[in-house]
């Protein structure tokens, strides 16, 4: 009776390349959005700068040399404040920032862990199915000895017999 070495694991193997779910959690709008709700006077300042810009070329076009440079100023005032805001913002939010990516890092750790421990319960699943696989082969190849023994020691019996028969029967 020959059979296979048994039935085949079936289980996906853990990869390198497991799809890794926190990266695609935040999409660019959403991190858009974040960002603004941090900081929304950042978005103001951009929107004066461009509103001084566009004044700025159609007074320009119009010939009006005194709104120009008055649309000119304010553009480096709303530049000025943008950059203020920015300033601000950072260093307001730069502890929210880091406690943030300490929570990442702690997560990442947690993740690589868990990873860590698939891929080594898989391993030790292998092994497992390894070892009872040889066993079963040294089973068998023990059986086949054990057969093979068995039908050398019959043909000796046998033997031992034939020759007692002759020996007596003369």
């Amino acid at each position: 009776m020959a059979t296979g070495p048994g039935p085949r694991n079936t289980a996906p193997l853990p990869s390198s390349f497991d799809e890794n779910a926190d990266f695609y959690n935040e999409n660019t709008i959403d991190k858009i959005w974040r960002r603004f709700r941090e900081e929304p006077l950042v978005p103001l300042g951009c929107g004066l700068t461009v509103w001084a810009i566009v004044g700025a070329t159609r007074s320009m076009r119009q010939g009006d040399h005194k709104m120009t440079n008055m649309y000119f100023r304010r553009r480096l005032y709303a530049q000025a404040f943008t950059i203020a805001v920015l300033v601000a913002g950072n260093l307001y939010w730069k502890k929210d920032r880091m406690k943030r990516k300490d929570y990442e890092k702690m997560v990442a750790e947690k993740d690589r862990m868990d990873k860590r421990g698939r891929w080594l319960k898989e391993l030790e699943m292998r092994d497992e199915e390894d070892k009872a696989w040889k066993d079963r082969m040294a089973k068998r190849t023990r059986g086949a000895t054990e057969e093979a023994k068995g039908v050398t020691d019959l043909v000796a019996e046998k033997t031992k017999e034939l020759k007692d028969q002759v020996v007596n029967g003369k």
